[in-house]
């Protein structure tokens, strides 16, 4: 039995385009990452989504924000834009992914590792118990959300792998650079097609 699990981070439509906080090529990744679902999902012990699920958020949203630490109004609670992509919901129905985290309501959190499950459990907690050892990352956007699921993934002892063909960055530059930090700390950059062999 596999100890791997598929961490699907923020496919939501507020950072594809159209949406409130796009990253260009968000639509392609999602369409990408609906199709590794449904020709690999049995392949991995978990199916895991995080979504960013912003109520007050704080200094996070910002009318005049830096895109550093502050950000125009995005996945919030309430409207279909804070939702999983059409694509990826699609792609795991009818069941649903086997955990959901939700990550933001009152802060930041751009890891995976900020949020909790349904029943209150942090998604650490959620992976001990499941007998993960090993997650594949994936999602939007690879600069910021991943990049942070993946690091802290990898600090809790997880051996992790970018599927770099399914995620996508803000900039080129921010997402070279996220690749360098996750390749440092020991995280494993490829694709799906390779990781799938």
């Amino acid at each position: 039995m596999t100890t791997r699990a598929l961490l699907i981070v923020d496919v939501q439509p507020t950072f594809c385009e159209g949406g409130e906080l796009a990253v260009p090529g968000g639509n392609l990744v999602a369409d990408r990452i609906a199709e590794h679902l449904k020709a690999h999902r049995g392949e991995y012990r978990l199916t895991i989504t995080s979504q960013d699920w912003h109520l007050d958020p704080g200094r996070h949203f910002s009318e005049h924000p830096d895109y550093v630490d502050s950000w125009p109004p995005h996945g919030l609670v309430g409207t279909s834009n804070a939702e999983l992509h059409p694509a990826v919901a699609a792609a795991l129905a009818p069941s649903g992914a086997d955990v959901t985290i939700k990550k933001g309501l009152h802060e930041a959190a751009y890891s995976a590792f900020d949020g909790t499950a349904p029943d209150g459990r942090t998604l650490a907690e959620v992976l001990t118990a499941a007998g993960i050892s090993e997650v594949d990352v994936c999602g939007i956007a690879e600069s910021h959300c991943v990049r942070a699921s993946a690091l802290d993934a990898i600090a809790a002892g997880l051996a992790v792998r970018v599927l770099t063909d399914l995620t996508v960055p803000v900039t080129e530059e921010s997402g070279a650079a996220a690749r360098a930090e996750i390749s440092s700390a020991g995280g494993v950059l490829t694709t799906s097609g390779a990781a799938s062999r």
